[in-house]
């Protein structure tokens, strides 16, 4: 355990248990920074051959901690830095989820290969609404693997997506009940593990196809998002959250 990530391995799978569930797993810049660090050890290790994502609590990750992510540079550094290790890597990634999944909570998702919700799932991608554009390739992925109509109502309407509109629209691939849901995620984890190894990296090599426009649209994404956090929008929207007030934006 380490700040609010816990790291459990088993039989060559490494699970990275987010572990804040007074703060519906909100994610602090230690948070990452951690989450990071495992991501890069089980790439480099020969006996990890899979990595699960799990949040402990009723809610999978609500996201960035706005208050750490606002006191300074390191929240945004740590953040931007996790994105880019969980898009690159190498090995197969299971996710379980349930309850909230929002910002982030939602954006890593959809560099994992296997993700199993439970009924209660709401996948929400709220940028838009905090003054701020989409992170972790998410504009790019959130089209393509939704569709244009649902990712628009996403991310620029702000509105969730519960899970069994998630696995309709192919983001999820099992929805199942709470008190299986980890078990189910393990032994699925646990069968990739299984598989002949070279075989099971090329496949997905192949079906991720050229990493180039994903690297690319994460860092002009990553750009746009750090100009908008400058931005009176995002000030206002911010202020209005703190203050629990609408927000009222200029028009001109």
């Amino acid at each position: 355990m380490s700040d609010h990530i816990a790291i459990i391995e088993e039989q060559g799978v490494m699970e990275i248990h987010i572990d804040r569930p007074d703060k519906k797993n909100a994610l602090t810049g230690a948070m990452y920074r951690t989450m990071t660090a495992a991501l890069a050890d089980a790439s480099m290790r020969a006996d990890i051959g899979a990595v699960l994502i799990a949040g402990r609590g009723d809610a999978f990750c609500a996201g960035n901690d706005l208050q750490d992510f606002l006191a300074g540079p390191e929240g945004g550094a740590a953040a931007f830095a996790f994105i880019r290790a969980i898009a690159t890597f190498d090995k197969p990634l299971v996710a379980a989820v349930q309850g909230l999944a929002v910002g982030v909570g939602t954006t890593m998702l959809f560099h994992c290969d296997l993700i199993y919700a439970a009924p209660d799932a709401r996948f929400v991608m709220p940028f838009v609404n905090l003054g701020l554009v989409p992170e972790a390739g998410s504009s790019l992925l959130a089209p393509a693997i939704l569709g244009h109509a649902r990712a628009a109502a996403m991310l620029l309407l702000g509105e969730p997506m519960d899970a069994d509109s998630a696995a309709r629209a192919g983001m999820v691939t099992a929805i199942v009940p709470a008190d299986a849901l980890l078990d189910q995620a393990r032994a699925k984890a646990a069968a990739l593990m299984a598989k002949p190894p070279r075989a099971l990296a090329a496949t997905r090599r192949l079906m991720k196809g050229d990493p180039a426009a994903l690297v690319a649209r994460i860092e002009e994404e990553a750009q746009l998002f750090r100009e908008a956090m400058a931005s009176p929008e995002a000030r206002e929207a911010f202020t209005a959250f703190f203050e629990k007030r609408p927000p009222v934006f200029a028009r001109s």
